[in-house]
C-alpha cells in the first residue's frame, strides 16, 4: 500500500496580491498564492504559445481556431523588435506583422491573450529580436540605462498604439503582457520597463515575468513563470539525456529549472528565486516539442510531451503554459538571417528557415500526435480545472530518492478541502520506467482515510494519468475513481460523466453503498467495475436516495479521440482522429486521409464516414545532379559545437527537382510535399530563393506548398541534401542511429509524396 497523509488538507492563503482587476471590474481577474481568478472563480489558464509574425497571416485565423479546437483558451505570442523596427525609427506592422488582426481575431474566438513585448524575447530570434542597429548605440541594453530606455519607450508606445482599445480593462482579450525574457539578474529594470509600458498605454490586470533560473524579480510587480522541457537542443552532442530534463518528469515542489537557457548564460544562478510561497505555480514553457539544432537534433514523441504535462499538474500548476503549441518560420525578409547561430555569437547553429519545434501543430498547421494526448488533459482541465487551481500538492510518504531512482512510483495529490486529485506519472523519455505490480493507494485526508482502488493493479510502464478523489455526477457522490475524468454534462435530462481508463487498468467507481447499477459489476462495498471499457461502456447508476447519473467509460484508445463541441449552445461530444472546429454556424474537419469517421456520444451514438482527401498524383522527380560533397567539419559559437553547412556548401549538394502538377493546387487546401532523404541537412528553393531547410533528425520532412503556389507550379521545387563531414559531432536519437550512419556518404532524395489537407464540412 502507497501512502500519503493530508495532515492540514487547506494551507495558510495568500491573499489577492497587488495585481488584477478593480473589485467593481465587469470582468474580474484577481491573483492569490493558489491561482488566478476569473469572473468570480478559480481558472487554470491552458495557454499556447504561437508566433503571428512568423506565420502567413492569410491563415491565422485557422490556426487560432486549431488552437482552440485543442483547448487552449490563452494565446501566448513575442513580438520581435526587428521584426517590427528593422530600421531605426521606422516601424512596421503591417501584413505578417500586423498584431492588432491578430488579437482581434483572438477576440473574435473569444482566446484572451498574453503579449510578450520584450524589449529582448529570445525565441531563437537572431540577439533574441533586437534589430541590429542597436549594436550601433551607445547605450547598455537590458539594464536601465536612460540612452536604453529612450529606445524602448517609442518601441512600446508604437505597440500600445496598435493595441488601443483591446486592453482587458476595455473589453478587449489581453489579460497578461510579459516585460524582457530570462533576464535574472535586474529587478528594478524589470519594474521599470513594466512601469514604462503602463506609462505609454499598456494595461493588463497580470503583468508577468519567466522566473527560472533563479531570476531576482521585483515582488509583487511581476507574476513569475516558469518551465520546462522533455529534452534541450542547447545541451552538448553527447549520448545521454540532459541531466536536469529529468526533473520535469517527478512531481516536486520544486519550480525553478536552472535549464532552460543556461547555455546564455556567464555566471551559475544564486539566490532561491521567487518566493513561491507568495505566488501561484504559473507556467508559460512547458515543451510542446523541442526545436533542432545542427549539433543535438531531439525526437520528441507525443508521450513525453504529455506525461511533463500531467507531471506538472500533479506537481501544483495553476497555469499550463505550451512552448511552443503551434510551430513557425523564421523570417526571410530581413536585411540578416533571422535565427540564432553561431555567427550572432550563439552557442547553437539553427535552421534558417525551421522553427517547427515538432510542437503539437506544424510549421505549416499539421496535427501531430502531441495535439491530441494534451487535448485529453485539457478536457480533464475545463471540467476540473476550477477545483484543481487552488488544490494543494501533497506528495506521497515515500518518494524518489533522486534523479536516477526508476524503482519508485512517482504520484502526488492535490487537494486543499474540496475534490482531491490523485496524479500517477510512469512515463520519461529514453530510459523507460517498470511496471509497478500490485499497487493500492492509501489517502488520508485530515480523517477520512481513501483506500483505492478496490484490489492491487499494475501500472503499466509509459502510465500517465488523473483519478478523482471525492467527484459528484450531479446528485450522485463518486468516494474515488480509478479512470481519468474528462467531461460532465447531461445527456437526455440525466447527469452524465465519461472517463477515459488507463490501458491495463481496469476501471472502478466507488458509488455509495446500495446503488443500483445497470451496465457494470457492483460489489457489495458499492465499488462499481466496468470490465471492458470503450464507446459501448455505459453504466446508470441510482442510489439508495434516487439520485441517478451515468457514466461512460472510455477505453485508451478512443480518449484522444473525444472532443467536446458547443454547437449551436448544444453541449456535444464526438470522437474522431482529426481536430473538429467549431467556427460560428459552421462545424468542419481538416483530414489527410480518403475518408474519415466521425462520432457522437454518449452511447448507442450515432457513426457517419464522411470522404476527405482523395489521394493526388505523385510529383515527379529529376536527379539534376547526383553527386555531392560533404562540407568540411566546422565548429563554431561560445561552445564550439558543430556549425552548420554554410550556403556556400549548398553549391556542391545533390540537386533533385520536384515538378508538382497544377491540380495538385487547385483549391486553398494546404498541400504537403513529403519528403524522404537520406543525408545530413537539406534545403528546399524555388527559382533560386531559399524556403525551407531541415536537420535530419528521423520524421520525413514535410513542406507546405500553399503559401508559395505559384513559385511552385512556375518553378519547381528545388532540394539540395548534403551529406554529414564524418568529423562533425552531432546527436540524433538512439531509434535513427542507424539510419543516419548512412548519411555519411550519401545525399539522395529516397521517396516524395503530396498529402492534402482537405476541409470537411460537419453540419
Amino acid at each position: 500500500m502507497l501512502s500519503l497523509h493530508v495532515h492540514d488538507p487547506v494551507p495558510p492563503l495568500v491573499g489577492h496580491l497587488p495585481m488584477g482587476t478593480a473589485p467593481d471590474d465587469p470582468r474580474p481577474v484577481r491573483v492569490d498564492s493558489r491561482a488566478v481568478g476569473r469572473d468570480g472563480r478559480p481558472w487554470l489558464p491552458v495557454m499556447g504559445e504561437f508566433h503571428f509574425s512568423r506565420f502567413p497571416e492569410a491563415r491565422w485565423r485557422r490556426e487560432l481556431l486549431m488552437m482552440r479546437a485543442g483547448g487552449i483558451d490563452l494565446v501566448a505570442t513575442y513580438l520581435f523588435w526587428n521584426h517590427h523596427e528593422g530600421s531605426r525609427g521606422q516601424l512596421r506592422f503591417d501584413g505578417d506583422r500586423d498584431v492588432r488582426r491578430f488579437v482581434e481575431l483572438c477576440a473574435e474566438l473569444d482566446l484572451a491573450v498574453s503579449v510578450r513585448i520584450g524589449p529582448w524575447s529570445h525565441g531563437e530570434c537572431r540577439n533574441g529580436g533586437f534589430p541590429d542597429w542597436l549594436a550601433d548605440v551607445d547605450c547598455a541594453p537590458r539594464t536601465d540605462d536612460p540612452a536604453y530606455l529612450d529606445l524602448v519607450r517609442p518601441y512600446y508606445a508604437a505597440i500600445a498604439e496598435q493595441l488601443d482599445g483591446l486592453w482587458w480593462a476595455d473589453g478587449g482579450p489581453i489579460v497578461a503582457v510579459q516585460v524582457e525574457n530570462e533576464l535574472y539578474d535586474q529587478p528594478d529594470h524589470l519594474a521599470t520597463l513594466r512601469a514604462l509600458a503602463e506609462e505609454v498605454g499598456m494595461s493588463a490586470p497580470l503583468w508577468t515575468a519567466t522566473g527560472w533560473g533563479a531570476a531576482q524579480l521585483p515582488p509583487d510587480v511581476v507574476l513569475p513563470l516558469y518551465g520546462g522541457y522533455p529534452e534541450a537542443f542547447w545541451e552538448d552532442a553527447s549520448d545521454g539525456w540532459a541531466r536536469e530534463v529529468r526533473r520535469h518528469y517527478f512531481p516536486t515542489p520544486i519550480r525553478d529549472d536552472h535549464a532552460i537557457g543556461a547555455d546564455l548564460r556567464t555566471t551559475a544562478p544564486e539566490g532561491s528565486g521567487p518566493d513561491d510561497t507568495r505566488y501561484p505555480y504559473a507556467t508559460c514553457e512547458l515543451g510542446g516539442g523541442m526545436a533542432i539544432a545542427y549539433h543535438r537534433r531531439p525526437l520528441v514523441p507525443a508521450a513525453d510531451v504529455s506525461a511533463l504535462a500531467l507531471t506538472k499538474l500533479a506537481s501544483g500548476s495553476a497555469w499550463q503554459g505550451y512552448y511552443l503549441h503551434h510551430g513557425c518560420s523564421q523570417r526571410l525578409d530581413l536585411s540578416t538571417p533571422n535565427q540564432e547561430s553561431h555567427a550572432t555569437g550563439y552557442p547553437n547553429d539553427l535552421p534558417v528557415v525551421n522553427y517547427d519545434f515538432q510542437a503539437p501543430l506544424g510549421e505549416y498547421g499539421q496535427v501531430r500526435p502531441s495535439f491530441a494526448a494534451l487535448r485529453l488533459q485539457h478536457l480533464f482541465l475545463r471540467d476540473n480545472g476550477a477545483d484543481l487551481a487552488p488544490a494543494e500538492l501533497h506528495l506521497p510518504d515515500v518518494t524518489p530518492a533522486d534523479l536516477d531512482d526508476r524503482a519508485t512510483l512517482r504520484w502526488s495529490v492535490r487537494c486543499s478541502g474540496g475534490p482531491a486529485f490523485l496524479f500517477v506519472n510512469n512515463h520519461q523519455p529514453h530510459e523507460p520506467l517498470p511496471d509497478h505490480h500490485d499497487v493500492r493507494f492509501e489517502v488520508v485526508l485530515g480523517d477520512r482515510t481513501v483506500r483505492l482502488p478496490a484490489e492491487g493493479v499494475t501500472i503499466p510502464s509509459g502510465a500517465h494519468f488523473a483519478w478523482p478523489i471525492g467527484y459528484r455526477v450531479g446528485e450522485v457522490d463518486l468516494a474515488w475513481a480509478s479512470a481519468m475524468p474528462v467531461a460532465r454534462s447531461t445527456w437526455d435530462g440525466v447527469p452524465t460523466a465519461v472517463f477515459v481508463a488507463t490501458a491495463g487498468i481496469t476501471p472502478q467507481f466507488a458509488l455509495p453503498v446500495g446503488t443500483e447499477v445497470d451496465g457494470a459489476r457492483v460489489d457489495e462495498h458499492g465499488v462499481t467495475t466496468v470490465a471492458n471499457p470503450g464507446v459501448d461502456a455505459l453504466v446508470t447508476a441510482t442510489t439508495p436516495d434516487g439520485a441517478t447519473a451515468r457514466l461512460l467509460v472510455l477505453d485508451e484508445a478512443n480518449g484522444p479521440r473525444l472532443q467536446r463541441l458547443d454547437v449551436s449552445g448544444v453541449d456535444t461530444l464526438v470522437l474522431c482522429d482529426e481536430p473538429v472546429v467549431v467556427d460560428g454556424d459552421s462545424t468542419w474537419l481538416e483530414t489527410g486521409v480518403e475518408q474519415v469517421e466521425v462520432s457522437s456520444l454518449p452511447a448507442p451514438g450515432v457513426t457517419r464516414v464522411l470522404a476527405g482527401a482523395p489521394p493526388l498524383p505523385t510529383p515527379t522527380v529529376e536527379v539534376v545532379r547526383a553527386e555531392a560533397e560533404a562540407p568540411p567539419a566546422r565548429t563554431g559559437g561560445s561552445r564550439d559545437r558543430a556549425s552548420a553547412p554554410l550556403d556556400e556548401d549548398f553549391e556542391h549538394a545533390a540537386v533533385h527537382r520536384v515538378v508538382v502538377p497544377p491540380e495538385a493546387l487547385a483549391g486553398d487546401d494546404e498541400v504537403l510535399l513529403v519528403l524522404g532523404y537520406t543525408g545530413d541537412v537539406a534545403r528546399a528553393y524555388l527559382g533560386g530563393r531559399l524556403v525551407a531547410d531541415h536537420f535530419w533528425h528521423g520524421p520525413e520532412w514535410e513542406i507546405g506548398l500553399r503559401r508559395f503556389a505559384d513559385d511552385v507550379l512556375e518553378h519547381g521545387v528545388e532540394i539540395r541534401v548534403l551529406p554529414r563531414p564524418a568529423e562533425s559531432a552531432v546527436y540524433v536519437d538512439q531509434s535513427v542511429r542507424a539510419q543516419y550512419k548512412a548519411s555519411l556518404d550519401t545525399a539522395s532524395v529516397d521517396s516524395v509524396r503530396l498529402v492534402r489537407r482537405t476541409r470537411v464540412e460537419l453540419w
